[in-house]
């Protein structure tokens, strides 16, 4: 059942929408506190790793880039920067990894893409820029997107600046992604629509509280987002 109407332009999350990238993190969290496990236990490991990147998102953002240097902070704190320089070296390689990862489509996102082929379509992502475009020409979509936009944060301004730079009014763009904190309430709050395609992965700095609105709609797969235009 057709739900959105007088929709121009489909804007769409990368990260945990077009393809799985919480899954790859999670991973590399897991070897992460194997490596660490003789300084402190993986809970305290990885609720300190989150602190610190908290701390550094100010400064360092988004990404692999900015989690690797996140990770090697930590590492120095929790080892009392007794930690061997092999095992620095190991935990480089695993952020490095990072910016590697396959970004495969998740099921039924080309499918999804070439149904909606008639509106206008756009990526608008948070992260780092190089990383960000390279999953995409990885995944093979980039042929789909007239638009690519990678930004340090999916805020109200970021969004209002989209609109400008599309030269399209909020109300005639609907979000597409798996982040209510991050792609679904900041376009609701400035008039856009959105439809929110939540991944069984979640990096807990995305977490927040969910709420009803009659410019949203939520789905289980990406496949189903045709049939709302």
């Amino acid at each position: 059942m057709r739900k959105f109407n007088d929709i121009d332009v489909i804007a769409f999350d990368a990260d945990d929408t077009l393809w799985d990238c919480q899954s790859h993190f999670a991973e590399v969290e897991r070897r992460y506190c194997d490596i660490l496990s003789p300084y402190a236990d993986a809970t305290t490991v990885s609720d300190e790793l989150f602190s610190v990147e908290t701390a550094n998102m100010s400064l360092l953002g988004y990404g692999g880039k900015a989690f690797t240097i996140s990770l090697v902070e930590n590492a120095l704190r929790l080892s009392g920067y007794r930690i061997a320089a092999a095992d620095v070296a190991r935990i480089v390689d695993l952020g490095k990894s990072l910016l590697r990862l396959p970004a495969t489509p998740l099921p039924g996102v080309r499918e999804a893409l070439e149904a909606l082929g008639s509106h206008r379509l756009v990526v608008f992502t948070k992260g780092e820029l190089l990383d960000q475009h390279a999953k995409l020409e990885r995944s093979g979509l980039s042929q789909y997107f007239s638009h690519v936009e990678v930004v340090n944060d999916k805020n109200k301004s970021a969004c209002l600046s989209l609109c400008r730079t599309l030269r399209v009014e909020p109300r005639h763009l609907l979000m597409v992604g798996n982040s209510f904190k991050s792609d679904i309430a900041p376009m609701l709050s400035v008039g856009a629509s959105a439809v929110y395609v939540p991944f069984h992965v979640t990096w807990k700095y995305e977490h927040t509280d969910e709420f009803p609105h009659d410019r949203l709609e939520q789905i289980s797969s990406i496949s189903e987002l045709p049939g709302l235009l």
